[in-house]
């Protein structure tokens, strides 16, 4: 587990989410095995056969940025910045910290400024064309995000979004790795971002029966690998990671998270929603990410599971693992902290790379909650219900999108040489 070659640090985090803004409110609630799943709040859920999600609630947009510009910007932005924001002054960055054309930012998400769309298009069915709002493109389109980001930080490097579902903002980190690695940039604000509680998505996941229908009880609906599980619950968020040469990194004193070591990526090429169900091509973006790290099997303490609380596809990563892992998959904790946070979709490989970082760092494994019913097809250590002190040398981050489009992130501890 040396660290040679160009390795890149994670030296910022920031974090907007259902379980809290800021590392230090998230990180606890996360530790404590709170859900953030309760009734949806954002608009009426009368007719829907789904009224629950993992909505962020403690958010002011204009905690971050000028009113009139919050105005201007989709909540998915809006949550862009504040992680940004929030990761900057985590990692104690200043102006004279970076050289602008050296500093990148990708922002990954899956849907973009959906709400955006969805309020525009019910003004041109009511009002006509004319009074689409003149913000309506600039709000909606994904890379939006990862622009304004850079705007209010003034970065002028490498700028782009990273869109393939569920996996963007995990894809986000690893090209941001690989960018860095290839000295195109010394240090890139990577990460993603979502805010798709919205009629129209909440409305399209329950008509392909992928949402949980638990809406009596909200804070058991999600429930990763347990046999009870009926559907992931859909959540929003986002996490910005600042990520470093860890030349760079030391060269100004920053303090260090982990290390991200290596990045696989993969795709299923069997179906556009349903995963592979031996999980072939998610075992290889494992086994990549794993070559990439310079890793073995045993290496790994920590896995940060996909787990999204579907029949098969937890099914699909629990085969994977245990085809990679072998006699190891006995020993290795693998969490899903979806069980808390929901599923934030595009935004969610960002936060829980966030969290594979924090737990490196502190040494606490988060847990898996509404774990009840042990299912036979899902028989390895899940972390139950309360989290767990433990050393974690390595961890892995899985992230799975619709398509088929697998991303695995392996990241290490810094350990500071004599």
């Amino acid at each position: 587990m040396s660290c040679s070659g160009n390795v890149v640090a994670i030296t910022g985090l920031g974090i907007v989410s259902a379980l809290g803004t800021g590392v230090s409110t998230f990180w606890n609630n996360l530790i404590a095995g709170k859900s953030g799943v309760d009734h949806i709040t954002q608009f009426d859920t009368s007719g829907f056969s789904v009224s629950i999600a993992a909505e962020v609630k403690d958010f002011s947009p204009e905690d971050f940025m000028e009113r009139k510009e919050a105005r201007r910007r989709d909540r998915y932005t809006q949550f862009a910045v504040a992680a940004s924001k929030l990761a900057w002054e985590d990692a104690c960055l200043t102006e004279k910290d970076c050289d602008p054309f050296r500093s990148g930012v990708i922002i990954g998400s899956g849907v973009g400024g959906i709400s955006t769309f969805e309020t525009n298009m019910r003004t041109y069915l009511d009002k006509g064309p004319s009074r689409i709002s003149p913000f309506f493109i600039p709000m909606l389109i994904p890379n939006m995000a990862s622009g304004v980001v850079a705007i209010e930080l003034g970065l002028r490097g490498l700028n782009y979004c990273t869109v393939s579902a569920c996996a963007s903002s995990s894809h986000a980190v690893g090209v941001a790795v690989d960018m860095i690695r290839l000295g195109r940039a010394d240090m890139i604000m990577a990460g993603g971002s979502e805010a798709a509680v919205t009629p129209m998505t909440v409305g399209g996941f329950s008509s392909m029966h992928a949402l949980s229908v638990r809406n009596d009880e909200p804070t058991k609906a999600s429930r990763p690998f347990d046999k009870e599980r009926n559907g992931f619950v859909i959540g929003e968020g986002a996490a910005t990671l600042v990520l470093e040469s860890l030349e760079h990194a030391k060269a100004r004193g920053a303090r260090i998270y982990a290390l991200v070591g290596g990045y696989g990526a993969t795709a299923d090429a069997y179906h556009i929603t349903a995963p592979d169900p031996e999980g072939v091509g998610t075992t290889q973006a494992m086994r990549l990410a794993l070559e990439d790290a310079h890793l073995g099997v045993e290496d790994i303490d920590y896995i940060n599971a996909h787990g999204t609380s579907t029949p098969l596809g937890d099914i699909a990563e629990v085969k994977a693992i245990k085809r990679l892992f072998g006699e190891h998959s006995r020993r290795v904790a693998v969490s899903s902290t979806k069980s808390m946070l929901g599923h934030a979709l595009g935004a969610t490989g960002a936060i829980e790379t966030a969290v594979c970082a924090l737990t490196i760092k502190n040494g606490v494994v988060p847990p898996t909650i509404n774990y009840e019913f042990p299912d036979p097809e899902c028989n390895i250590d899940v972390v139950p219900n309360v989290a767990r002190k433990m050393r974690v040398r390595a961890a892995l981050n899985n992230s799975f999108g619709f398509g088929g489009q697998n991303s695995v992130l392996a990241l290490r501890e810094y350990v500071v040489e004599p």
